[in-house]
Protein backbone atom coordinates (compact mmCIF):
# COMPACT_ATOMS: atom_id res chain seq x y z
CA UNK A 1 0.00 0.00 0.00
CA UNK A 2 1.46 3.49 -1.07
CA UNK A 3 2.29 5.94 1.74
CA UNK A 4 -0.62 8.48 2.71
CA UNK A 5 0.82 12.03 3.20
CA UNK A 6 -0.09 13.82 6.66
CA UNK A 7 -2.31 15.96 4.99
CA UNK A 8 -4.49 12.70 4.18
CA UNK A 9 -3.41 10.66 7.33
CA UNK A 10 -4.39 13.75 9.70
CA UNK A 11 -5.53 17.47 7.69
CA UNK A 12 -5.47 20.33 10.09
CA UNK A 13 -8.68 21.37 11.94
CA UNK A 14 -9.60 24.17 9.69
CA UNK A 15 -8.87 21.64 6.40
CA UNK A 16 -10.88 18.78 8.30
CA UNK A 17 -14.11 21.45 8.63
CA UNK A 18 -14.13 22.76 5.32
CA UNK A 19 -13.83 19.47 3.76
CA UNK A 20 -16.80 17.88 5.83
CA UNK A 21 -19.04 21.39 5.35
CA UNK A 22 -18.19 21.38 1.39
CA UNK A 23 -19.31 17.41 1.57
CA UNK A 24 -22.41 17.95 3.50
CA UNK A 25 -23.18 21.25 0.95
CA UNK A 26 -22.89 18.72 -2.10
CA UNK A 27 -25.11 16.11 -0.43
CA UNK A 28 -27.40 18.63 0.21
CA UNK A 29 -27.61 20.21 -3.62
CA UNK A 30 -27.97 16.36 -5.13
CA UNK A 31 -30.91 15.46 -2.81
CA UNK A 32 -32.46 18.94 -3.49
CA UNK A 33 -32.41 17.63 -7.15
CA UNK A 34 -33.73 14.56 -6.02
CA UNK A 35 -31.11 12.43 -7.08
CA UNK A 36 -29.79 9.06 -6.09
CA UNK A 37 -25.44 8.62 -5.58
CA UNK A 38 -25.71 6.52 -8.73
CA UNK A 39 -27.01 9.17 -10.38
CA UNK A 40 -24.83 11.71 -10.01
CA UNK A 41 -21.57 9.42 -9.74
CA UNK A 42 -22.87 8.54 -13.44
CA UNK A 43 -23.00 12.18 -14.39
CA UNK A 44 -19.52 12.34 -12.45
CA UNK A 45 -18.16 9.52 -14.45
CA UNK A 46 -17.37 8.01 -10.97
CA UNK A 47 -18.55 5.00 -9.00
CA UNK A 48 -20.88 5.78 -6.34
CA UNK A 49 -18.06 5.23 -3.70
CA UNK A 50 -16.54 8.14 -4.74
CA UNK A 51 -20.08 10.24 -4.26
CA UNK A 52 -19.64 8.94 -0.81
CA UNK A 53 -16.11 10.10 -0.16
CA UNK A 54 -16.69 13.33 -1.62
CA UNK A 55 -20.20 14.13 0.25
CA UNK A 56 -18.09 12.36 3.78
CA UNK A 57 -15.51 15.02 2.93
CA UNK A 58 -12.80 12.34 2.92
CA UNK A 59 -9.17 13.85 2.95
CA UNK A 60 -7.78 11.31 0.50
CA UNK A 61 -10.48 11.99 -2.37
CA UNK A 62 -9.43 13.92 -5.39
CA UNK A 63 -10.19 17.87 -5.78
CA UNK A 64 -10.85 16.25 -8.94
CA UNK A 65 -13.85 14.48 -8.03
CA UNK A 66 -15.17 17.38 -6.11
CA UNK A 67 -14.94 19.79 -9.02
CA UNK A 68 -16.61 16.73 -10.68
CA UNK A 69 -19.49 16.50 -8.62
CA UNK A 70 -19.64 20.44 -8.86
CA UNK A 71 -19.87 20.58 -12.21
CA UNK A 72 -22.75 17.71 -12.19
CA UNK A 73 -24.73 20.03 -9.70
CA UNK A 74 -24.64 23.13 -11.75
CA UNK A 75 -22.57 24.48 -9.04
CA UNK A 76 -19.35 25.19 -10.59
CA UNK A 77 -19.83 29.08 -11.06
CA UNK A 78 -19.41 29.13 -7.50
CA UNK A 79 -15.69 27.79 -7.23
CA UNK A 80 -14.66 30.15 -9.23
CA UNK A 81 -13.86 32.67 -6.30
CA UNK A 82 -12.10 29.91 -4.37
CA UNK A 83 -8.32 30.82 -3.54
CA UNK A 84 -9.40 34.12 -5.99
CA UNK A 85 -6.08 36.33 -6.35
CA UNK A 86 -8.44 39.75 -6.05
CA UNK A 87 -9.16 38.21 -2.82
CA UNK A 88 -6.08 36.98 -1.59
CA UNK A 89 -5.64 40.03 0.82
CA UNK A 90 -1.87 38.93 2.42
CA UNK A 91 -0.29 37.55 -0.43
CA UNK A 92 -0.49 40.92 -2.64
CA UNK A 93 0.71 42.79 0.73
CA UNK A 94 3.68 40.20 0.34
CA UNK A 95 4.06 40.86 -3.21
CA UNK A 96 3.78 44.97 -2.95
CA UNK A 97 6.56 44.65 0.17
CA UNK A 98 8.66 42.87 -2.45
CA UNK A 99 8.40 44.97 -5.15
CA UNK A 100 8.99 48.21 -3.85
CA UNK A 101 11.94 49.63 -5.44
CA UNK A 102 13.90 52.45 -3.58
CA UNK A 103 13.89 55.94 -5.00
CA UNK A 104 17.07 56.64 -7.19
CA UNK A 105 18.43 59.60 -7.64
CA UNK A 106 19.32 60.28 -11.02
CA UNK A 107 22.95 62.19 -11.85
CA UNK A 108 23.58 63.60 -14.70
CA UNK A 109 27.08 64.50 -15.97
CA UNK A 110 27.73 67.99 -16.54
CA UNK A 111 29.75 69.91 -18.21
CA UNK A 112 32.47 69.73 -15.08
CA UNK A 113 33.56 66.02 -15.56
Amino acid sequence: MPNRSAAVESPPAAVETALLRLGRNIRLARLRRNLRMQDLAERMGVSRFTVAAVERGRPGVSVGAVFGALWALGLIEDARELASPDRDEEGKALEQARTRRRARVRTTLGDDF
